[in-house]
């Protein structure tokens, strides 16, 4: 891989996501190929890049809990599921206004998480806003735990439209093994999200198990 196409720094990574660009980095499981979240333009284009199905609402990193509230409404998430936080549970919160619409469900959901990736928090911390999360590869592609494994024809394409530089590559590099888990909390019988034997499904099942979600008290349904 050409050296032009590396980010010298984080400040300069974070110059890329504030201009409208994308980005790939680090995240705990795989690189990620991402942008700021409320940017339009360069949402499309992550799209496009990957040549994802539009239909496919793509993920959220969050620096912190503060940024999932920029972005979600988080009033609707059970307490409990902050204490997986930062980590890898990714949870469907009703989504702000302020996003594209790429990136929520028919439900008006955004699928958000808090990472545990010191690369990843850093650029959405300073670049002001949850990033994009979906895997550096082509649509169908396999996910990659080294820069030297990026699909040629994603970095051929990133470099056709001027992004240079367009890959991070500080480390911790990423560790592989599962995904993150997906949930959606489910509203109780009485109205709203309890404290008490609160509700979830697991859309997707990942790093978080259901044995450990049931241990934390919550009643997980198929």
């Amino acid at each position: 891989m050409s050296l032009q196409l590396l980010c010298q720094n984080l400040q300069e990574a974070v110059a890329c996501l504030r201009s409208g660009h994308t980005l790939i980095f680090p995240t705990e499981t795989f690189y990620g190929l991402g942008c700021l979240a409320t940017d339009t333009v360069a949402v499309d284009l992550v799209y496009q890049l990957k040549r994802r199905p539009v239909h496919k609402p793509l993920l959220l990193l969050a620096a912190d809990v503060e940024q999932v509230w920029t972005v979600a409404d988080i009033a609707a998430m059970p307490k409990a599921l902050a204490a997986f936080w930062p980590g890898p549970l990714t949870v469907l919160l009703p989504a702000k206004a302020v996003l594209p619409p790429a990136l929520v469900n028919e439900h008006g959901l955004v699928a958000v998480r808090v990472t545990s990736h010191p690369v990843a928090a850093a650029l959405a911390r300073e670049a002001g806003g949850p990033l994009t999360a979906s895997s550096a590869n082509l649509n169908g592609g396999q996910p990659v735990c080294e820069v030297e494994k990026l699909a040629p024809e994603l970095l051929a394409a990133l470099e056709s439209r001027g992004q240079v530089p367009c890959v991070v590559a500080d480390t911790p590099r990423p560790q592989g093994g599962l995904p993150s888990t997906l949930v959606e909390p489910l509203t109780n019988e009485g109205g709203g999200v309890g404290d008490r034997a609160p509700r979830l499904r697991i859309i997707r099942a990942g790093a978080v198990s259901q044995k450990c979600l049931e241990a934390a008290g919550f009643i997980v349904e198929e």
